[in-house]
């Protein structure tokens, strides 16, 4: 994880609204430090444990369906850099040209595999690669597709001043994302790709500019909790 002067950031993070979150994290370096550290150290040890766990699911996706074990798509991280998110694969392929990169509730494209990992949210272990490489954190904004940031607004843009997470107190709160998605479709009539900029990704934004303003490694450790806890319930 690396941390960028003011003049440094992509001309986008520039502007007043970022300006706060910077000075807010800047003061705050020493718990981004310790916060890459304890990502590499947890991702390592997750990596070598899970293993045969993945190695396992690996096995189930390429049974059930044609097609490869992972899904690498183009997601953006800290400072706006684009890089390619690993998730174990759970839609049919050529998902991407079927259908908006938001998935629905009952989402046709879904495998019988990729329903259960969803559900489990094991289709996210192969991201510890990505935490690995830096890319991600284990807590942080959850990655989006260009075109979704490209919707920010100056405000927004400041939570690409920390790397993309795994987990998040917005993923928690928004675990039942289709189900908001398909009560947003039903009284719009509006697009999926419409619903998700104009009401969902603005609510869950919320959330995300929350944590920069509170955010400390004893923090993300509670979320880590917390996102147990609410994957077993």
């Amino acid at each position: 994880m690396h941390y960028k002067q003011w003049n440094e950031l992509p001309e986008q993070l520039q502007n007043e609204s970022v300006k706060e979150y910077y000075q807010l994290l800047k003061k705050r370096r020493t718990s981004i430090y310790l916060k890459r550290i304890l990502d590499f150290v947890l991702a390592l040890c997750l990596t070598v444990l899970l293993s045969p766990v993945m190695l396992l699911l690996a096995l189930c996706i390429k049974a059930d369906s044609r097609g490869p074990v992972f899904y690498r798509q183009q997601r953006v991280t800290q400072y706006g850099k684009v890089y390619r998110i690993f998730k174990f694969r759970t839609m049919v392929v050529d998902a991407d040209r079927r259908g908006p990169a938001i998935t629905q509730s009952g989402d046709s494209r879904i495998t019988r595999m990729g329903k259960l990992l969803r559900k489990c949210r094991l289709d996210e272990l192969p991201q510890l690669f990505n935490v690995l490489t830096g890319d991600m954190s284990f807590v942080g904004t959850r990655p989006e597709v260009k075109k979704y940031v490209d919707a920010y607004t100056d405000e927004m843009q400041a939570t690409l001043l920390l790397p993309a997470g795994i987990t998040s107190r917005t993923s928690i709160v928004y675990k039942d994302e289709d189900e908001v998605m398909e009560k947003y479709l039903k009284e719009t009539g509006e697009s999926v790709d419409e619903v998700y900029i104009k009401y969902v990704l603005s609510e869950k934004m919320k959330y995300n500019l929350q944590y920069l303003k509170s955010f400390s490694v004893t923090g993300d450790l509670k979320v880590m909790i917390d996102t147990v806890i609410a994957v077993l319930h």
